[in-house]
């Protein structure tokens, strides 16, 4: 079982600037992450969203993400991308990556199991 930490907007669903656009478009999601998401939910993967948007529009989040079949375990809210980094320790094999994907391009086209996760 690993513990996945994923971005919401620009990664799992389309991009807007600020959260009027997220909130007057509704939530699209982006190619292949309904189905990747699920397919590690049933692999028994934990979910951990982590996203810029505010702690107010949690609850319109969480309808959002249930609506679209996008399953997680852990909203963390507030938390701007301005820059994150994953520090993890290493023992004989590397146990944390980071996976950087163009904006709004979906899960499609990465190789999933180049970081221990089954495609």
């Amino acid at each position: 079982m690993k513990t996945i930490i994923c971005d919401i907007d620009g990664t799992l669903l389309k991009y807007f600037k600020n959260h009027i656009g997220i909130i007057t478009n509704g939530p699209i999601p982006l190619p292949g992450v309904v189905q990747k998401m699920n397919d590690w939910e049933n692999m028994g993967h934990r979910i951990i969203l982590i996203t810029g948007r505010r702690e107010n529009i949690r609850e319109t989040t969480e309808k959002e993400l249930t609506r679209l079949g996008i399953p997680f375990d852990v909203l963390l809210m507030g938390y701007a991308d301005t820059g994150r980094v994953l520090i993890n320790d290493e023992a004989t094999k590397t146990k944390a990556h980071a996976v950087s994907l163009p904006r709004d391009e979906g899960f499609e086209e990465f190789d999933w199991e180049s970081v221990g996760l089954i495609n």
